[in-house]
């Protein structure tokens, strides 16, 4: 994982918002998956540093938040 400005040369028209996101200025994410790599940042402030994490890593998490604890365990 990594955290930095490197979601900065993410093109705007990857990036994507949850469709849980209601708009209405609560606490979103958006999501891109580019050159291989997953980034997420503030959907308020999009300026502000991105996290970055592997495909299978978001795959992952995803799963642990969703309740499947055993996403991605082989």
């Amino acid at each position: 994982m990594n955290v930095g400005m490197p979601g900065q040369h993410v093109p705007e028209s990857a990036w994507f918002r949850s469709s849980y996101s209601t708009g209405s200025g609560g606490e979103c994410v958006e999501v891109a998956s580019f050159q291989g790599v997953t980034y997420v940042r503030d959907s308020k402030n999009r300026t502000s540093p991105a996290l970055s994490v592997t495909p299978t890593a978001w795959t992952e998490f995803i799963g642990f938040a969703a309740g499947d604890r055993d996403a991605g365990a082989e």
